[in-house]
């Protein structure tokens, strides 16, 4: 069985014991999260939701918190001595599904 849910403004599909970084949730180490997102339920039979499948959760427990690997950001403009450089470490937290329930 497998699930696509959709949190942080991205959709991932998730099956049980799947590990997955989504954008960062407010929660602890080691607590239990409740995705009720759930756009699509696949197996044997296939729900689709309109938009959600009614009555349908994830539950994911909450295995860290961390930031991503550093990007880089550069602009610079040609001729104008214009040159700025930043960096970005977008944080996230990883999951790791427990169980579906539709």
């Amino acid at each position: 069985m497998y699930a696509v849910i959709r949190t942080g403004g991205k959709q991932y599909r998730v099956a049980p014991g799947d590990r997955l970084r989504v954008e960062k949730l407010p929660a602890e180490v080691g607590s239990s999260l409740e995705l009720t997102e759930v756009l699509m339920i696949g197996g044997e039979s296939v729900r689709i939701g309109r938009p959600l499948v009614e009555g349908a959760r994830v539950t994911a427990r909450v295995v860290g918190q961390g930031r991503a690997r550093k990007i880089i950001v550069f602009k610079m403009k040609r001729r104008k001595n214009y040159r700025r450089k930043k960096g970005h470490r977008q944080p996230y937290t990883e999951l790791l599904v427990t169980s579906i329930e539709a």
